[in-house]
């Protein structure tokens, strides 16, 4: 039998590598459900290539477009509906067995949620979701007892190589550094959206290459391991690796290191668990390590990349910081992408809001919310400040 595939963020990079995966096992999967936010004519696409029962945008007005589209295009059965209701319920509808949740940020926490909720194989993406809730979430996890597996390619990479857990000394997590990893620091302050988006090894959103140019991206991804795999900050260690053909390692307490290695390409760790235990084909080249660039490594500046040591910080703070930092970080991005903020002051204005907010761990997911919010409007606050002076 064919198993029922709800994507969460259908037209952003990790949705369309796992379209692009499925469609390659057409005797495993079914496309029951998809969602995006605003790229309507992306949608379209998707909807006359994979013909789903449930479409969801995030605002009436795509919506309603999409129904017109599809109308005219003969798809009249394919249902459409939009905001955050919508998207729990096609996270959570009945003919839907497997989840991928790659909505970015915030937005992706209560779909993948009702994911969980409704008992499904969650595959996640979506790292704020343990960022901002990490506890609550993986007590949910654990209470419907839903298989969950990592899709971050350095989560996956580490799942690959953890086995039991047993004899574990640290984990390392592997980072490009992003292309200003060799930028004099005294020119970052002109970097442009458009420069900082052009990420050297993967293709990616705009949002998480901006993270991935200040190194947010893996303090994102720190605090995504220590709910995953059980650790703490001190044994989660952070390695520049320029090449991205190590995905990450770990290391165990006799001295091995086991690495997982492989083309930075999506469809491996997508592959991987959509196969999980087995294997699958997901057209990725081999790797070629006779002929192919040398393998680099260093230590990440923290001077230079200031939002990895706040990530860390955040963790090592408990509490809600984790909830904090990720919702300043969104709105200073968003800022720096609307070219109302200067790269550099996107962690001025997240150590801000953390230095402001230092709120409980809350014990419910509306606390969660609610930190949020108000972390958002903090930010928002300091956001005034260290704009001024935009052209």
């Amino acid at each position: 039998m064919t198993r029922g595939i709800c994507i969460l963020g259908a037209t952003g990079s990790i949705g369309k590598s796992t379209l692009d995966v499925v469609s390659r096992h057409p005797d495993q999967f079914r496309i029951v459900a998809l969602t995006g936010n605003h790229r309507v004519a992306e949608m379209l696409l998707l909807c006359q290539q994979h013909h789903p029962e449930f479409v969801v945008m995030a605002a009436p007005e795509a919506a309603q477009q999409l129904r017109v589209l599809l109308r005219d295009a003969g798809l009249k059965n394919i249902q459409v509906e939009s905001g955050p209701k919508a998207l729990a319920e096609a996270a959570s509808m009945a003919g839907v067995d497997e989840v991928m949740a790659a909505i970015v940020g915030a937005a992706g926490l209560l779909p993948t949620l009702a994911a969980v909720e409704a008992g499904k194989k969650v595959y996640l993406a979506n790292k704020e979701c343990l960022v901002m809730a990490g506890n609550l979430f993986m007590e949910r996890v654990r209470q419907h007892q839903v298989t969950l597996l990592p899709i971050d390619s350095e989560h996956n990479a580490v799942f690959q190589c953890f086995a039991d857990g047993k004899g574990v000394r640290r984990i390392l997590l592997t980072a490009s550094g992003g292309p200003f990893r060799t930028w004099p620091v005294e020119h970052l302050a002109a970097v442009t959206p458009d420069q900082a988006c052009a990420h050297p090894n993967w293709v990616m959103g705009r949002k998480i290459s901006v993270d991935s140019a200040t190194m947010m991206n893996k303090g994102l991804e720190v605090i995504e391991a220590h709910w995953l795999f059980d650790l703490p900050a001190s044994r989660i260690d952070v390695l520049i690796h320029p090449q991205s053909i190590i995905h990450s390692m770990v290391e165990y307490v006799d001295g091995s290191v086991l690495a997982q290695l492989g083309n930075p390409d999506m469809r491996t760790p997508i592959a991987h668990a959509l196969a999980f235990p087995e294997r699958m084909e997901s057209g990725v080249s081999s790797l070629d390590l006779a002929h192919g660039p040398d393998l680099q490594f260093e230590e990440p500046d923290l001077q230079r990349f200031p939002c990895l040591a706040l990530a860390f910080d955040a963790l090592q703070a408990g509490g809600a910081a984790a909830t904090v930092l990720n919702a300043a970080n969104e709105i200073a991005v968003q800022a720096f992408l609307e070219g109302n903020l200067p790269f550099p002051r996107i962690a001025a204005v997240v150590e801000d809001t953390l230095g402001e907010l230092q709120p409980a761990a809350p014990d419910h997911l509306d606390g969660v919310l609610a930190i949020d919010q108000l972390a958002r409007e903090v930010a928002l606050r300091h956001l005034a400040r260290h704009g001024s002076g935009m052209q």
